[in-house]
Parts: structure tokens; C-alpha cells; sequence
């Protein structure tokens, strides 16, 4: 007998969403954390210097990581076809936060501009910004995201679909229905009666009872 090969630690479907969850969860924990600091220039505005968070840098770094969060957490119960779509939607999320992220690193003070501008209430003030850790974590995190969710769409072909309480009765039913006795079998059955039903007349007639009341 060949014994069923028990998936690998990176294709089990416990590990695949708990890590889809974590690197969402990253995403969406940099966006909480200053990205991007402003240096205004001195003269132009009266005004401190500004520590703009990501989710005011890059808003759809924050959208995309919950998308991708609930993505990841809808795979663990998803049909076949259903987890196909989440999972491609989690790669489309993941993609776009890289981009996102990308973006702010490569341009700094595009990012930083509607913030100032809300801050100062002056556009286009002349600016020094400079990038901080965290947008490059958010793209490692996307970069993740994204690995865990092709592994997802690949090992979740593999992965068991749970059975509705009609699947788990099925068998139980049908072995409570008894076979249903051949033509054969049924008149043996009545003929291994009628010797008992005779006696049974002739008892009844020896007590003086007529059997054919």
C-alpha cells in the first residue's frame, strides 16, 4: 500500500494564510509609521518641520494591505474556484503595494506634497524630504505578500474542501437502508411461515375456535 505524501511546511494551508496574514499585517503596521520627513525652507512658511506618516504618503499602501489581509483570510475557507479569485486578488494587492511603496522612496517630495500643502496651506512651498526605513519595508513585505500568495495559488489546488453535514450523513444513511430482498429470497421466507400457520389453525380448532373467524 502507497502511503499519502503529507504536504511540505510551506504548502500546508495553515502556514500559507498565517503567513498571508502577517505580511499584511506588516504592510499595514509601516503605513502607521513615518515615511517621510519635510524639512520647509526657512523665510517661506513659519511652520515645523513635518513627519508624514504612510497612510497620508502613499493612501493606497493602507487600502491595498487591508484588501490583501482579508484576501489572505477568506483563502482559508474559499472553495476551489473562489480561491483562485482571492488569490489573485491578494497578488494584485501585493504588486501594487510594491509599486506604491517604490514610488514614495523614488520620489519623496511628490509624495510629501499634499501633505505640506494641507499642513501650510501653501502649495508648492519649496521643500527638502528624505525617505525613512520604512517604505523600504513595505516593499519587502509586499515582496513577501506576493511569494505567499503564489504559493497559495498553487498548493491550493491540493488542499481538502471541508464536507457539508449532507456529505458527512450520506454514507450513515445509506448503511441504515437495508438491501431490499431478491424475489427468491421473499417467497422462502413465506413459505418457512405457512408450517407455524397451519399449527396454529389446528391448535385453535383442538380448543374448539374456529380459525377462520
Amino acid at each position: 500500500m502507497s502511503e499519502t505524501k503529507k504536504p511540505k511546511a510551506w504548502q500546508r494551508k495553515s502556514t500559507l494564510v498565517l503567513a498571508g496574514v502577517v505580511f499584511a499585517l506588516a504592510v499595514f503596521g509601516t503605513t502607521t509609521q513615518t515615511w517621510v520627513h519635510v524639512k520647509l525652507s526657512a523665510g517661506v512658511v513659519k511652520q515645523a518641520d513635518l513627519n508624514i506618516v504612510g497612510s497620508k504618503a502613499a493612501t493606497a499602501v493602507t487600502a491595498l494591505a487591508l484588501v490583501a489581509l482579508a484576501g489572505s483570510l477568506a483563502a482559508s475557507i474559499a472553495g476551489r474556484v473562489a480561491r483562485v479569485v482571492v488569490t489573485v486578488l491578494v497578488s494584485l494587492a501585493a504588486i501594487g503595494i510594491i509599486f506604491s511603496s517604490a514610488a514614495v522612496i523614488a520620489n519623496p517630495q511628490g509624495a510629501a506634497a499634499g501633505p505640506v500643502g494641507t499642513a501650510t496651506g501653501v502649495t508648492g512651498t519649496p521643500t527638502d524630504a528624505s525617505v525613512t526605513l520604512f517604505p523600504a519595508l513595505a516593499v519587502a513585505a509586499g515582496v513577501l505578500l506576493l511569494l505567499a500568495s503564489v504559493l497559495m495559488g498553487i498548493s491550493g489546488r491540493k488542499w481538502g474542501q471541508r464536507a457539508s453535514k449532507f456529505d458527512r450523513a450520506a454514507p450513515g444513511v445509506q448503511a441504515a437502508q437495508p438491501h431490499p430482498a431478491s424475489e427468491g429470497e421473499a417467497s422462502v421466507a413465506t413459505a418457512a411461515q405457512e408450517p407455524d400457520d397451519d399449527i396454529a389453525r389446528w391448535d385453535a380448532l383442538s380448543r374448539g375456535t374456529d380459525p377462520t373467524d
